[in-house]
């Protein structure tokens, strides 16, 4: 009996796995016996990742900083695992010899590299990092193709519209529908905006996200990374793109095909759906959770996303039809908006209006390689306390 479950094991490796998406994947690992955990990385968190090496037993883990792994070290010095740190220890971890899928759970764009080792090494990659699409998608999607691997996307909306592709001939598809809850400000203008304080955007209505996730959800910049990442993922023109608002987060996505049909995904909002699946694909297992009732429900409603007020969108859309580099100015811009509007230093509107002038001011690299995204990066980084006192009364 035990030969049979250690040969039907499913081992899996997580970047990120102190984080939300992280955690969640914990949990599945928790329910199903057959999923064994050989790597961990994470940033700075060391008490959370003392309990995941005691609790999940794995063969290696990463943090970011030497400092924390140091600290690390000490703490589980009593126990069989390795410790490695900085980006030669998350390529290491992406790329295990026992694991078969990388969760790709890490914020921004420090979680290419180690997706491209992975790829290269034939796992797997559950993909939850948007930033490697947007940034890298010529690079990442031409790759997997060549080595044979799946991107499985663990986005719920990404997710949603894998679901509603199997069996389908993606030659018919005639348009994405991208759903999106449209945040806790939906419907308000942009004078109202003007106040907002960071402890109002991190209210999301339906959705359990970390603080990033909930700011760009809140702006709708998070969904023109998903715009991004579906056309790298699908193959589709950014036209074929449409996002709907659909405030309830119950239809996560959908694909309308050729004959005018419309196949969508539906389910509770619970980011552990779309994580299970991804990990156990094109298997569905039983998961404890809430179900929809549809009688309860009642009703679904759906609505133009307001470009005009949240222009996070717009920008989405002009920095992917100009490709190459911007993509990565758009992001880039976006964390460091994001985080100077959490220390309460700039506006809320303030956000995409320094995204807005990063963008203007970028001198356009058609094809980027690894390097000049890494590059391009960093000097957006720098550029941005230069922006600030233009977009800020």
């Amino acid at each position: 009996m035990e030969i049979a479950l250690e040969r039907n094991m499913k081992r899996i490796a997580i970047l990120g796995s102190t984080g939300s998406i992280g955690t969640q994947t914990l949990e599945i690992v928790r329910s199903n016996p057959d999923l064994e955990v050989v790597g961990l990385a994470a940033g700075t968190n060391v008490d959370r990742m003392e309990e995941q090496i005691r609790e999940f037993r794995p063969e290696a883990v990463c943090m970011w900083k030497e400092e924390a792994a140091a600290d690390l070290r000490v703490r589980v010095a009593d126990l069989d695992v390795r410790i490695l740190s900085g980006m030669e220890g998350l390529l290491e971890i992406a790329s295990m010899p026992r694991s078969q899928v990388l969760v790709t759970g890490i914020v921004g764009m420090i979680g290419i590299r180690p997706t491209i080792a992975a790829i290269q090494a034939g796992k797997d990659i559950a993909l939850a990092n948007k930033e490697t699409l947007v940034t890298a998608g010529h690079i990442i999607m031409p790759l997997a193709e060549k080595y044979g691997v799946k991107i499985l996307p663990v986005d719920s909306e990404h997710s949603a519209i894998f679901q509603s592709l199997n069996g389908e001939n993606p030659s018919r598809i005639e348009k994405i529908l991208l759903t999106a809850s449209g945040g806790p400000f939906r419907g308000r203008t942009r004078e109202q905006l003007q106040d907002i304080r960071p402890e109002d955007a991190l209210r999301h209505p339906n959705w359990n996200m970390g603080r990033k996730v909930t700011i760009d959800s809140s702006t709708l910049v998070n969904k023109g990374l998903e715009v991004m990442e579906a056309k790298w993922l699908f193959g589709v023109e950014l036209d074929q793109i449409q996002v709907v608002v659909h405030p309830q987060s119950i239809m996560h996505s959908a694909v309308q095909y050729a004959d005018g049909s419309i196949i969508a995904q539906m389910g509770a909002p619970d980011m552990k759906l779309p994580i299970q699946y991804a990990l156990f694909y094109p298997d569905r297992r039983y998961m404890e959770g809430k179900r929809v009732d549809l009688f309860e429900l009642g009703q679904l409603t759906f609505e133009k996303p307001d470009t005009d007020t949240f222009i996070g969108l717009a920008l989405a859309y002009r920095a992917a039809r100009m490709g190459g580099s911007m993509p990565t100015v758009y992001n880039a811009a976006n964390e460091r908006a994001v985080q100077l509007f959490l220390d309460h230093r700039i506006s809320y509107p303030g956000i995409t209006r320094l995204i807005e002038a990063a963008m203007e001011g970028h001198e356009l690299i058609a094809d980027p390689t690894v390097e000049e995204i890494l590059e391009t990066e960093q000097r957006t980084y720098e550029s941005i306390s230069d922006f600030i006192g233009r977009i800020e009364p």
